[in-house]
């Protein structure tokens, strides 16, 4: 059993068990966290059962999963289908049902026996990219960042620690990152004054930041989450983020500019970020690993603060929270 501070790299398993392969690559120290995606999701019982043996194998490790509300959400026989964040914005309580999502999906996930969901996005809907749309909360930057600051303050209170993403936005390059490598070519004065807002507004309050696997070519020739002057310049001492910087998944398209996967780690990793995410891709996560086997990484302390905070009971559907904020959702009508 391995103890002690995470790896720097995040992968996911195949299937709903782990398999001799998974154990064997689990245990590798340079190995810190775990993402669940639909795939290896039955119901709430197996997803209690799965996290207890990957903890008895590694108690160590960060367990994360993507659950947003809407059409992204891994968790769902069992779990409440949460509204795409889009739809709040409109409801006159719009701030309260925002927070009472927040702690809804932080005590579900965290109910389970994993650490973190990589929410809330902050992205900005400017009816321009697909793949963001109706999960960025709003167009309007500083109402975006105070409804994501509501649904953080959910998630605060249930004991989870928030991400924001895409940073510094992802909502007006068009391309689809997972496919493709999107652009955005706007100026650094247009961003800041605009999708850079919630990421400065909730900067304090943001435990991780994820960046966007975009191009800004006016402000830097590589991906966010491979740029220096984005991670360390603007992230870091513009925005004063002391918190944890995970990659994007290093196997999207969006990333192979940086070469294979153990040369994307290694940019990864040089430019800012703390974690690096390689899913979907066994080969090349043994690939990333390999570089940080080399590389002899030590993976910064504050990876430790990501770590889910007093996991609710399996009985937290009768909290009179729960009660209440189901109540909350169903009557502005955000679920059935």
């Amino acid at each position: 059993m391995t103890s002690g501070l995470q790896g720097s790299l995040m992968l996911d398993i195949a299937g709903t068990w782990l398999t001799a392969e998974d154990r064997q690559i689990l245990r590798q120290p340079q190995v810190g966290g775990l993402i669940l995606f639909a795939r290896n999701i039955e119901h709430p019982r197996q997803v209690r059962e799965l996290a207890a043996a990957i903890r008895a194998l590694r108690p160590d490790l960060l367990l994360a999963v993507d659950q947003e509300g809407g059409r992204v959400q891994r968790l769902r026989q069992g779990f409440v289908r949460l509204p795409a964040m889009r739809a709040i914005a409109d409801n006159p309580e719009a701030e309260w049902l925002a927070e009472q999502c927040g702690w809804l999906m932080a005590t579900e996930v965290l109910a389970v026996g994993l650490d973190l969901s990589f929410a809330p996005v902050l992205d900005l809907d400017h009816q321009r990219s697909a793949v963001i749309g109706s999960r960025a909360f709003e167009g309007d930057p500083e109402r975006a960042a105070a409804l994501a600051g509501a649904f953080i303050r959910g998630m605060h209170a249930a004991g989870m620690a928030a991400t924001g993403k895409h940073f510094p936005g992802h909502g007006w390059a068009e391309a689809d990152s997972h496919v493709a490598i999107p652009r955005d070519e706007r100026s650094l004065e247009q961003i800041r004054a605009s999708d850079l807002v919630p990421f400065a507004r909730l900067s304090r309050q943001l435990g991780a930041v994820m960046p966007a696997h975009v191009i800004y070519p006016q402000v830097d020739a590589q991906p966010a989450g491979f740029s220096r002057f984005w991670l360390q310049q603007i992230l870091r001492a513009e925005l004063g983020f002391d918190g944890v910087i995970f990659s994007d998944d290093l196997s999207m398209a969006g990333a192979h500019v940086a070469g294979d996967a153990a040369a994307r780690i290694e940019s990864a990793l040089g430019a800012g970020c703390d974690m690096g995410l390689v899913c979907n891709d066994r080969g090349a996560a043994e690939l990333a690993l390999g570089a940080l086997q080399r590389l002899r990484v030590r993976p910064p302390p504050r990876l430790v603060r990501m770590r889910g905070r007093g996991f609710p009971t399996t009985e937290y559907q009768q909290h009179p929270r729960w009660q209440a904020a189901l109540a909350d959702l169903r009557a502005a009508q955000l679920i059935d």
